[in-house]
């Protein structure tokens, strides 16, 4: 499986990118990043500067405390927000997953749920499946992320006759999916919106 430590030499930095990047929602205090990246002080201080010098990151200082998040108005955010959607958590476990979910022809989870944002509308999806799926596989990732997050997770599964019908009579609830914003984590977007 292609990891982020492919194209980033410092285990460290991977680290502190996966954290920072799998809730960009979250800001964090230096020894809560050195706690849960599991590495020494002096090594996470020194990435935690790369990262800032290097646009990734902002930081604010707070009473004695340091704090660091990832800033969204990096020219990469979005694409290091796909690379770790694919890479840790729920998107992960789909891809390493993958064979035991059947023949899975993309896998799309919206903008929103991948920035950890709450959805505007009750009904809006979350995660869109294409493909033959083993639905209770599929239903046990979605469980197991569900209780992480504390939320429910809000997926839809269809055929891929039923998907390509769909798309073809321009469905109002599946043009709404493909009109949001989206990272794909199995297949090609340009295949799933052509």
């Amino acid at each position: 499986m292609a990891e982020l430590s492919d194209i980033v030499t410092s285990k460290v930095r991977v680290k502190i990118i996966e954290l920072l990047w799998s809730n960009v929602t979250e800001i964090y205090h230096v020894r809560e990043i050195v706690r849960r990246v599991g590495e020494e002080i002096n090594a996470v201080r020194r990435e935690l500067k790369n990262l800032e010098d290097g646009g990734l990151l902002k930081k604010e200082q707070r009473g004695n405390r340091l704090y660091y998040w990832a800033r969204p108005e990096y020219p990469f955010f979005g694409e290091i927000l796909a690379i770790i959607a694919k890479t840790t958590g729920l998107g992960k476990e789909i891809v390493v997953n993958k064979s035991k979910l059947g023949k899975v022809l993309f896998v799309m989870f919206s903008g929103r749920f991948v920035r950890r944002k709450p959805r505007k509308r009750d009904d809006e999806v979350d995660i869109l499946v294409v493909g033959e799926v083993v639905l209770a596989e599929l239903a046990q990732l979605i469980r197991k992320e569900e209780s992480k997050r504390n939320q429910e997770i809000n997926y839809t599964v269809m055929g891929h006759d039923e998907f390509d019908f769909r798309k073809k009579r321009r469905d109002p609830f599946l043009q709404g999916i493909l009109l949001g914003s989206r990272v794909m984590i199995i297949g090609d977007e340009e295949d799933l919106v052509g």
